[in-house]
């Protein structure tokens, strides 16, 4: 049967290992259930911090010269042409 989960070794100063280990014990987790948490939230900031220098970069650029309203009229634009190869590839088959 194959395992659901993969196990990793780290380490960490003694400090920081009573630390975790009080954590766990106070929440009534376990030392597992803690770090897929901290990775889970450093994951999620990490791609919220790309997004926001993303957007930044956009707003630098003045998006490229698109105002929101050219953006919603590209949107309706691609999703007609999507609409109508779909109609044209279903009428040859």
């Amino acid at each position: 049967m194959e395992r659901t989960t993969r196990q990793f070794t780290i380490s960490m100063p003694p400090d920081l290992a009573r630390q975790v280990a009080a954590t766990a014990k106070a929440e009534s987790r376990t030392v597992s259930e803690l770090f897929r948490e901290a990775f889970r939230t450093y994951r999620a900031a990490r791609i919220r911090k790309l997004l926001d220098e993303s957007q930044r970069e956009g707003a630098a650029k003045n998006h490229m010269g698109y105002t929101p309203d050219d953006v919603q009229r590209l949107v309706h634009e691609v999703r007609r042409e999507q609409e109508a190869e779909e109609k044209k590839a279903q009428r040859s088959k």
